[in-house]
């Protein structure tokens, strides 16, 4: 699979602490830290994304565990290229896209996975960067209780008509994974965003400015689809895994 070009950056949000697994397997670290069949979950995640064809990553952490994180993962993977930077306040996952701006160029594509986002098979394998030159790209999977998620309502031409968080009626059963395609102009965007009900800057307010341009496209994933935020998931995600 190498149909990578020039200018894919891949950020992975890392900031979060993960208060639903304080105190599992005696962790009291970030979650990111976690170890995932002994393999902390940021180097399982860098390893997932790496087997993908990604190579220069933007890793957004917080104060408390940055410089663990770094020790962590660029001791694990000196071939790749691993920016860091610091989310000084928890203010929503859009808001800790924004830190990586400083990172990413003119013309860069950018895959935004947030790290405890896992995927039996590589979601990107059906894309095709090379037509890619401005919108962004929402990945689903079809669930049962779609009102647990972001949902997205697609055409048949796979474009995105709305997205909304954790619908009362849900519009369809196509749940929004976390991981996402956006163009540079992505970080413009993040700063016209007003703050969410819980004060915070959302992806799914994000990607609705590019549903609101027409421009923003809809994959189906194949495969499982773990999102390790609960003990129960990691154990689930270890299985999956082995």
């Amino acid at each position: 699979y190498n149909n990578f070009v020039m200018g894919i950056k891949c950020v992975i949000a890392a900031g979060g602490l993960g208060t639903r697994l304080q105190g599992f397997r005696d962790n009291d670290k970030t979650k990111v830290l976690l170890e995932v069949n002994k393999i902390p979950m940021i180097n399982q995640q860098i390893n997932q994304l790496n087997q993908w064809g990604v190579e220069e990553f933007i890793i957004i952490t917080n104060p408390n565990f940055n410089s663990l994180i770094r020790e962590v993962t660029s001791k694990a993977f000196p071939e790749l290229i691993i920016n860091y930077s610091i989310q000084d306040n928890p203010r929503g996952i859009s808001h800790a896209f924004s830190k990586a701006e400083q990172y990413i160029d003119t013309g860069d594509t950018v895959i935004f996975v947030l790290g405890d986002n896992f995927f039996e098979n590589n979601p990107l394998e059906n894309f095709h960067f090379d037509n890619f030159e401005d919108g962004a790209c929402i990945f689903t999977t079809e669930v049962n209780n779609p009102e647990e998620f972001g949902v997205a309502d697609i055409d048949s031409d796979r474009n995105v008509l709305s997205i909304e968080e954790k619908p009362t009626n849900p519009k369809s059963k196509a749940a929004v994974v976390g991981i996402y395609m956006f163009d540079n102009s992505v970080f413009n965007k993040i700063e016209t965003l007003k703050p969410s009900s819980r004060g915070e800057y959302e992806v799914t307010d994000l990607c609705n400015i590019y549903v609101n341009e027409s421009t923003c496209l809809n994959l189906d994933i194949n495969g499982w689809w773990i999102d390790a935020g609960t003990p129960e998931r990691i154990i689930e995600l270890e299985e999956k895994l082995n």
